[in-house]
Parts: C-alpha cells; sequence; structure tokens
C-alpha cells in the first residue's frame, strides 16, 4: 500500500503525540510504583515531573528550557549514584532483579541508577526534538 506525502505527514503528528502519550503514562506508573519506596517524595516527583513534561509536550505545550533543566538536575543526581554502579561492576554484576535486602544494597542503587537514566534518555531525546522556539509561557 502506498501513501502519499500528504497522507505521511498528517499521520506524523498523531504518531508522535501517541508516543509522547505513551511516555507520558509510562513515567506516570514509574512515579505510581515508587510510592511504596522508602524514600517515595524524591521519586515521585522525579518520576512525576518527567510524566508531566510528555503529556505538555503530547498537546503542544512542551517547553525546551524545563524539559532540559530537569534532564540536567536528574543527570547530576544520577551521578552521585556511580561509585554504587562501580562496586556492582567489580562484583561481577550480580543479579538485580531480586527482593531488596540489607545485604545486597547493590540491587537499589543499580535500579535508582537505571530509572535515571531511563528519564534522562527520555528527556534528553525530548529535549532534542522540541523546537528551540517552544515555550510554556
Amino acid at each position: 500500500m502506498h501513501h502519499s506525502a500528504k497522507e505521511t505527514q498528517r499521520n506524523t503528528p498523531t504518531m508522535k503525540k501517541t508516543l509522547l502519550i505513551l511516555a507520558a503514562i509510562a513515567f506516570a506508573a514509574f512515579a505510581y510504583l515508587n510510592l511504596n519506596d522508602p524514600d517515595p517524595l524524591r521519586w515521585v516527583l522525579a518520576y512525576g515531573a518527567t510524566a508531566v513534561l510528555f503529556a505538555f509536550a503530547a498537546f503542544g505545550r512542551a517547553d525546551r528550557r524545563i524539559i532540559g533543566a530537569l534532564a540536567v538536575a536528574l543527570f547530576i543526581w544520577m551521578c552521585t549514584m556511580i561509585t554504587g554502579m562501580v562496586d556492582w561492576f567489580q562484583q561481577g554484576m550480580p543479579s538485580i532483579t531480586s527482593e531488596m535486602q540489607a545485604h545486597e544494597p547493590h540491587i537499589e542503587v543499580v535500579r535508582e541508577f537505571l530509572g535515571l537514566l531511563i528519564a534522562v534518555l527520555a528527556l534528553a531525546g525530548l529535549h532534542f526534538a522540541t523546537s528551540r522556539a517552544s515555550r510554556m509561557g
């Protein structure tokens, strides 16, 4: 089946909007799943803010400055966990799928690092896909 250029142009915004909404839902789910974390507030705020920015982008309300600022903040936070990641690598990268226990602190550090990495990469992608002219206010 052949699509005209005009048809493809019309479908692209719909596909982009759908992907942005799916990302917003995914990060909202991450925020929800962190409600039972020992320190839920910072995780719910981080993932919740990421979800909100993707939702705003889906409806044409992206602000590149805010997206970039959150990406940088989460990246700096992620960097504070690098020593835990190095320790995990030096231990031979033991499984992170079992339940978190006091004698296996690497599980929490690695999961948190990877969660922040996902958010940072997603926000970086959103930042570079957002027009420089995009402003919320």
